[in-house]
This record gives C-alpha cells, sequence and structure tokens, in this order.
C-alpha cells in the first residue's frame, strides 16, 4: 500500500495568502503614514510627510522575506517548512506592530492626506495578518503539504505486490531462474 500523495491545496494557500501579505506590506510603504507642519523659515509653515517606507525600513524587507517564504515553503518540507513558518509568524507580528505603534486619530494639519495615512497603516496591518497567518499555515500543514523533488525521492525499502506473471518475466530478463525459488 503506498502512503497517500499530499494534497497541493494547503500548500497553494499558504503561497497565496504570503504573495498578498507581501503585496500589501510593499504597497503600504509607498503611502503616506504621517503628515506635521514644519516651521520652513522664510518659506513659512510646510506639510511634511513621510511615506510608510520613510517611517519604518522594515515594511519593505519584510515584504521581501514574505516572497522569499513562497519559495521557502515550495522548495522544503518538514521540520524546515515548520522553522521557516515560525520566522514568518514572527515577521508578520512584527508588521503588525510596526502597523498600530504610533498611530494617531486626530490632530492632522489642514491638507494632509488622512486617507492614505489610514490606507497605509491598514495595509501594512492587513499585510502582517495574511504573513502571520501564512506562518502559521506552513507550521500546521508542513507534512501535509508537496515538497519540491519528492517525486523524485528514493522508493522506500517495501515492494509493492505485483502480479505473479511479471514477476516471472522480470527474473527471466535479469537473467535468473524462476524455478529455482
Amino acid at each position: 500500500m503506498t502512503p497517500p500523495t499530499p494534497s497541493k491545496r494547503p500548500l497553494w494557500t499558504v503561497v497565496v495568502t504570503l504573495l498578498l501579505g507581501a503585496a500589501a506590506l510593499w504597497g503600504a510603504s509607498r503611502l503616506v503614514w504621517s503628515a506635521q507642519l514644519r516651521e520652513a523659515g522664510v518659506r513659512g509653515t510646510l506639510l511634511e510627510t513621510q511615506t510608510g517606507a520613510q517611517h519604518s525600513g522594515a515594511l519593505v524587507p519584510l515584504a521581501l522575506l514574505g516572497v522569499a517564504g513562497v519559495a521557502g515553503s515550495i522548495a522544503t518540507g518538514g521540520w524546515p517548512r515548520r522553522v521557516l513558518g515560525v520566522i514568518l509568524a514572527v515577521a508578520g507580528l512584527w508588521a503588525c506592530w510596526i502597523a498600530v505603534d504610533g498611530v494617531s486619530f486626530g490632530g492632522f494639519p489642514a491638507g494632509a492626506p488622512v486617507w492614505q495615512v489610514f490606507t497605509g497603516r491598514g495595509l501594512a496591518l492587513l499585510g502582517g495578518i495574511l504573513v502571520l497567518l501564512g506562518g502559521l499555515m506552513a507550521i500546521k500543514n508542513a507534512g501535509a503539504m508537496p515538497r519540491l523533488g519528492a517525486r523524485y525521492a528514493a522508493p522506500s525499502g517495501q515492494k509493492t505486490a505485483r502480479d505473479p506473471d511479471t514477476e516471472l518475466w522480470e527474473a527471466l530478463s535479469e537473467g535468473e531462474d524462476p524455478t529455482d525459488r
């Protein structure tokens, strides 16, 4: 009896979740995260904004880690996939912390892109949650997902039951006398 082949659905779920999380983190790094008025001397007061990447330099590397997690989830299996899942879960928690750290719901200067601030932080929170979920699913389903190259692994030592006539012909082909058994 051959062992059941792993289902590809959990693997595709992890891959899609990590890709969506990485895209959300990258998108959040491009939006405005904070706006404040700054005194500019002769020019008066200026509205100074910071993007997510300027506010926290970790957003883009966390997005890249999510993309690398896709490759790692496909290529590994067993314990290495579980370790990768733990790393991704911690990265997702870190992205969530970055998204909510220092958020302010009021006190925006006139002309500030308030919708971008909340959209940017919301996308970062969503991306962090998706990377966290992808990591947790990789941990939970590490043994149930197929891995790269598993098709080419050496067969187990146990032989499957075959047709007796086929075994006789194969013994003759190998140069053995099947009647000596």
